[in-house]
């Protein structure tokens, strides 16, 4: 176990962890840390705290000290001086015609750096614009290009609720959102009523977005078939309220005069939503399945019969003229064949001949048994056609070519 403290730089900022020492520090005091940008002060969000190591990343940077209040006056002047490199700032990114809005000046602790926050479409060549700064500041220059989001954050606002934006005043970071979020809310989806003043869609649809879910998956959908338990009353969905969780059911038809009833959900029998997956499942079976009836219950399939309960078949139709299988060796079947005899089990057998090369195979007997043909003359070693007569043609050569040697070849093999 170690001991953290949890320090935020800016409003809504990040939280980081560092080590406390010796020191007993409280909430919301100032403290002078060393960060990665130099010396900052910060002001305690998390009070001492024992964490486990594996909870942090190590190594923590140590607290210097607790801010006094000459530490206090120096960062008072360093907001006195972002005022004015922010105008001298504008003055030079309008001197060197530079497609980018500046949106904020921060200095360090120290005022070893000089930060500039900027927006802009595309990317930006202000390697000019750097220079002119450092001669003016005499100091390092940082210039960070920023998203619409980050700088609705850092400057803050009203929302079209009234209050001031989530993610200026406690928002640490941006959570995914999701055109699908509107949906499942049943928003309106005209983006000047979902986007914010940033003008991407608002953060807060994520902080209903569980609540929904879980009640539109209680409810029914639209055309679905309900039937009241009171009197029985049978209707489909035409809406339904998913915060009162009231159903309006057109009830009625065929015929008859159709007549729009509201009822509360728990007074209808339907069959409920169900999400797909293996997690959907176990949710409708566990959270709030109980207080709901199944309109009507799922066919279960029947168990297939083992082999031994199985009645034979009959024999299938248009095949009444072939007979079973034992008769078709009889009949003559495939070209008059007679019914075979049955086979030796293969560890029975003798061990087959090896096979030998073609060339060398010696003329088979003729075949027996078969009605209408004769005996057949044994067959040559199997050669192609070609083979032949190219060898025909090469003899024929050479006794023109040179009669000579095939002379004396025809000997004894002397010459």
């Amino acid at each position: 176990m170690i001991t953290i403290i949890g320090v935020r730089f800016r409003c809504a900022g990040k939280v980081y962890y560092f080590d406390p020492g010796q020191l007993e520090i409280q909430k919301n005091e100032k403290v002078i840390v060393e960060t990665a940008r130099g010396l900052e002060m910060g002001t305690v969000v998390l009070g001492n705290k024992q964490v486990e190591e594996d909870a942090v990343v190590q190594p923590l940077k140590p607290v210097l000290r607790l801010a006094t209040e000459a530490d206090r006056e120096v960062v008072r002047r360093n907001r006195e001086k972002e005022k004015g490199a922010f105008q001298i700032c504008k003055e030079k990114i309008a001197k060197h015609g530079l497609e980018m809005k500046l949106v904020d000046v921060e200095y360090t602790f120290d005022n070893n750096k000089i930060l500039f926050y900027f927006t802009a479409d595309g990317r930006i060549d202000f390697r000019e614009l750097v220079k002119d700064l450092a001669s003016v500041f005499k100091t390092r220059i940082e210039l960070r290009q920023i998203g619409v989001r980050d700088e609705t954050k850092l400057l803050g606002g009203i929302g079209i609720c009234g209050r001031c934006l989530c993610c200026h005043s406690y928002l640490s970071e941006f959570a995914p959102v999701s055109i699908k979020m509107a949906k499942e809310q049943n928003l309106s989806l005209n983006p000047s009523k979902i986007s914010g003043v940033c003008g991407r869609l608002m953060c807060c649809l994520k902080n209903e977005q569980e609540t929904y879910e879980y009640l539109n998956s209680r409810l029914p959908a639209v055309g679905d078939l309900v039937v009241h338990k009171g009197d029985g009353a049978r209707g489909t969905v035409q809406s339904v309220n998913v915060l009162r969780q009231m159903v309006k059911v057109m009830v009625g038809g065929d015929g008859e005069d159709v007549e729009v009833r509201e009822y509360p959900l728990y007074e209808l029998r339907y069959k409920p939503k169900r999400k797909k997956g293996k997690e959907g499942r176990e949710n409708g079976r566990e959270e709030g399945r109980d207080d709901l009836e199944f309109l009507e219950e799922p066919e279960r399939m029947e168990e297939p019969e083992s082999h031994e309960n199985r009645e034979p078949r009959e024999p299938r139709g248009g095949r009444e003229n072939r007979g079973s299988r034992e008769n078709r060796g009889s009949r003559g079947g495939r070209g008059g064949r007679e019914s075979r005899e049955p086979r030796e089990p293969r560890e029975g057998r003798e061990a087959r001949e090896p096979r030998e090369g073609r060339e060398g195979r010696e003329a088979r007997e003729p075949r027996e048994g078969r009605e209408g043909h004769e005996a057949r003359e044994p067959r040559e070693p199997r050669e192609g056609r070609g083979h032949r007569e190219n060898r025909e043609r090469r003899r024929r050569r050479e006794r023109r070519e040179n009669p000579v040697a095939q002379v004396s070849g025809e000997g004894s093999g002397e010459q």
